[in-house]
């Protein structure tokens, strides 16, 4: 990645920024692989609890022809079995995820007047994105989280497919 790719991905699982380059695939295989970096995600949380039932989107990857290139984000929920089980899940995530090949780029309590803790790794390996928001005094404790992916070009003679 260049100097400028590297600095800006920090905003990208907010859509802004620099957005890397994923290589070439068609938007059903982008997509299942959302699912495997979320299921990593799930797994590295290490809590029981569920993950909310959805599946990943596409989007535009900036001023590219749209026709040709695409993002793809999956945001999603985990509600833990137990509120309290939370407890200490942002702090756990924030020193696990650079084993597992992502740098931290953001941590701590976001702008709302809940303060709620926020986390923005990227992982340049899989050019992904993530940010981890804890909503600790919601009534119900949970964790919403959006992944996002590089920018994708889709094999010569193929369009991408929205969904």
């Amino acid at each position: 990645m260049t100097d400028s790719e590297d600095s800006g991905n920090a905003d990208n699982a907010d859509g802004s920024g620099d957005v890397p380059d994923s290589g070439t695939s068609n938007t059903q295989d982008a997509a299942d692989e959302a699912e495997r970096v979320s299921s990593e995600l799930y797994d590295l949380i290490g809590v029981k609890g569920e993950a909310s039932d959805t599946g990943p989107g596409v989007s535009e990857c900036g001023d590219k022809d749209p026709q040709k290139y695409f993002r793809i984000f999956h945001a999603w929920t985990f509600t833990p079995a137990s509120a309290d089980r939370l407890d200490g899940v942002m702090e756990r995530l924030r020193t696990q995820l650079p084993g597992q090949g992502w740098k931290v780029v953001a941590y701590g309590p976001d702008t709302s007047k809940n303060k709620n803790l926020s986390l923005t790794a990227d992982n340049d390996g899989k050019k992904y994105s993530v940010k981890i928001a804890h909503f600790a005094k919601d009534a119900t404790p949970n964790l919403n989280l959006m992944v996002v992916s590089g920018c994708y070009q889709v094999p010569e003679g193929e369009t991408v497919d929205r969904f």
